[in-house]
């Protein structure tokens, strides 16, 4: 069982028979009554987000997903096909199991199969993905303000903002978590 004070971003645990993992929460102490903890929730099977309240010392069924490790090979229309690393199975994810690693799902690029009870629930990618610049326009001569950024489209076809120094053809290093761009290669 997991108590709601132990709610972290990336906790998976079942309610009402739905597979819930936690994409944000925030903690709200009210001055007589108890804590209330504000989460933002994501249904793993079907990809919906929504927001849930819940009081302070709630319990839930917390929830084991196993990662195996996992190489992209390509996609077919709405069919991605990853190889298990482990077991060299194939195994076929439809758009919506993967929909928050497509912005930097490039092929022959390592991730994460998730597995809940012997089935295949969803993929998670490294923190860190190396992609190139497909597409940026050129850094104008004398603009050396601080922090300013462009936008850069990646091969994968995701848009970050990057530094005004980085050029097409370019390797940069971009977190999977947030979309941010961290480095050149």
């Amino acid at each position: 069982m997991i108590e709601t004070n132990d709610f972290r971003p990336g906790t998976a645990f079942e309610m009402d028979g739905k597979l819930l993992t936690i994409v944000n929460v925030e903690h709200i102490k009210l001055a007589r009554a108890g804590a209330v903890i504000k989460a933002k929730l994501r249904n793993i099977r079907d990809g919906s987000i929504f927001e849930q309240s819940f009081r302070s010392g709630d319990k839930y069924k917390a929830v084991r997903i196993e990662k195996a490790p996992a190489q992209y090979l390509y996609n077919d229309g709405d069919l991605f096909h990853f190889m298990d690393s482990a077991s060299y199975d194939q195994v076929a994810l439809n758009r919506s199991m993967v929909a928050d690693a497509l912005p930097f799902l490039k092929e022959g690029n390592q991730a994460n199969l998730l597995k809940y009870e012997d089935s295949v629930i969803g993929v998670e990618l490294p923190i860190t993905v190396e992609l190139a610049v497909a597409q940026t326009d050129p850094g104008l001569r004398g603009d050396t303000v601080s922090g300013a950024t462009k936008p850069a489209r990646l091969e994968t076809g995701a848009s970050v903002n990057v530094p005004l120094f980085v050029n097409t053809g370019d390797v940069l290093k971009i977190d999977t978590r947030t979309g941010n761009y961290i480095e050149r290669v």
